[in-house]
């Protein structure tokens, strides 16, 4: 049965929100973020990716409302707008934990096709 149109309206931002957060590079970010504001060039080095590619995921997750940054002469500090943001990625190692494997060895969204070299 096809999901009701109001049912889709009402979800709508929860899954934008968990799309912003479905990739291991912008999981990272975020983590990275959690103990306080962090420059670009920090977050290239901490995750050894290069900084176009950094740049990529924090407007990601800037579209979302899930970070923002400051800019000061050439550099640009991100921090996360929401610290509830860390009270989510929490809750879902905690439900992870219960799962065990399953969830990581889902046909379709398993560890497997969550790498870094896609990115």
């Amino acid at each position: 049965m096809a999901m009701m149109q109001e049912e889709r309206a009402t979800l709508a931002p929860a899954t934008a929100m968990f799309r912003g957060l479905a990739d291991p590079v912008r999981l990272a970010i975020v983590r990275q973020l959690a103990s306080g504001e962090v420059r670009v060039v920090d977050l290239e080095h901490r995750l050894g990716l290069a900084q176009s590619t950094v740049s990529a995921h924090l407007g990601y997750l800037r579209e979302c409302g899930l970070v923002e940054y400051r800019a000061v002469g050439r550099q640009s500090f991100y921090s996360l707008t929401r610290p509830e943001l860390m009270d989510l990625l929490t809750s879902a190692e905690t439900l992870l934990a219960a799962t065990g494997q399953t969830v990581a060895l889902c046909p379709t969204y398993g560890t497997s096709t969550a790498t870094w070299e896609t990115r």
